[in-house]
This record gives structure tokens, sequence and C-alpha cells, in this order.
């Protein structure tokens, strides 16, 4: 039997949200590669997506990057709209994707923060931010990519464990009491 627990979902994406906002706002300015920075925006978006999915997904990715690109020097509204497509396309399935492994989850997001990050910086070129193509894709999409990227890993291994943020090491035993309750092999 399977039982779909709405509240432990949205308890592990506020702490995620703001895990992700604080790590925005603290870290991702003072850690660089070049012109490069970690975006916890498609981190959050990611994660949501592949964990949930679906129209909450899309949500988050909206917001997420609105608040992106309200933290960045960038045009409002252009990573709002590319994380809502990237949320609808990682999360179009509405299903846990990290339960499928690390390979698959990994390369769908590693795909699409790729595209993502692009189109952004590219954008970026054409507004005048950029000087030269090599400086868009040599200083700014590769690091930015490989950060991002580095910054995705510990989030996903939390989600495909199993553990949220906010749970320890007996959430184990806690949940083989919940499940001796619905034991029906002694029946």
């Amino acid at each position: 039997m399977q039982i779909k627990d709405t509240n432990k979902s949205r308890r592990g994406s506020v702490v995620l949200m703001v895990v992700c906002l604080l790590l925005q706002v603290m870290v991702s300015p003072n850690i660089g590669m070049g012109n490069g920075r970690i975006n916890f925006a498609i981190v959050y978006a990611g994660v949501c997506a592949l964990e949930v999915g679906g129209k909450s997904a899309v949500l988050s990715g909206f917001f997420a990057g609105l608040v992106f690109d309200l933290l960045s020097t960038g045009p409002v509204g252009l990573m709002s709209g590319l994380l809502t497509i990237f949320a609808y396309v990682l999360g179009r399935e509405g299903r846990n994707r990290f339960s499928d492994g690390p390979v698959s989850s990994f390369s769908a997001f590693g795909i699409a923060s790729l595209a993502v990050i692009s189109v952004y910086h590219l954008c970026a070129l054409f507004f005048g931010d950029a000087a030269t193509l090599g400086d868009v894709i040599l200083l700014r999409i590769l690091p930015t990519f490989a950060m991002t990227f580095i910054g995705f890993v510990p989030f996903a291994y939390f989600k495909m464990r199993g553990v949220a943020l906010g749970r320890g090491k007996h959430a184990g035993k806690a949940a083989s009491l919940r499940e001796s309750h619905y034991d029906t092999r002694n029946l």
C-alpha cells in the first residue's frame, strides 16, 4: 500500500527552499570561477522537479527564478521563464525520478541545467553584459555549469537516500514502527 504524505514533501520543500535561498545570498556571490557563479535557484528547481514534478515543480521553478532575477543584475523575468520551462521538462512525469537511480537523475539535471545556463548567458551577451562569445562560453557557461552541478550533488544524494534535511538517523526506526501497525502477515 502506497500512501502519499504531502506534508512530508512540503516540509522538505520548504527546508530546501530556505537552504537554497540562504546559500544563494551568502555563498554564491563569494565563490566563483572566472565570471561564473553557482546558481542555487537551478539546484532548487531541479530537485523539486525531479522529486515531485507536476504543477508544484513548475511553480517552484518560476518563483526560484524570480528570486534569482531579483538578486542578480540580469533582466528580470529571464531566469524565471527559463526555470519554469526547466521544471516543466524535468517534472512532466509527475513522479519521483530520484528512485530511478543516480545516473538517470544526474544526466537529466545536467543536460537541462546546461541548456538553461547557456541560454541565460547567451542572452547576457546580447544585452551587452559580456564582451565576446569566448568569454561567455569559457568564463561564464562552463564554470557556472560545473559549480551548479557540484552544488546539486549533495541535495540529490539526500533525496535519493530518503533522508530529508531535517531528519536524523532515527527516521528508519520510526518508519519501521509505523509499518508494523499496518502489517497483515499474521491475519
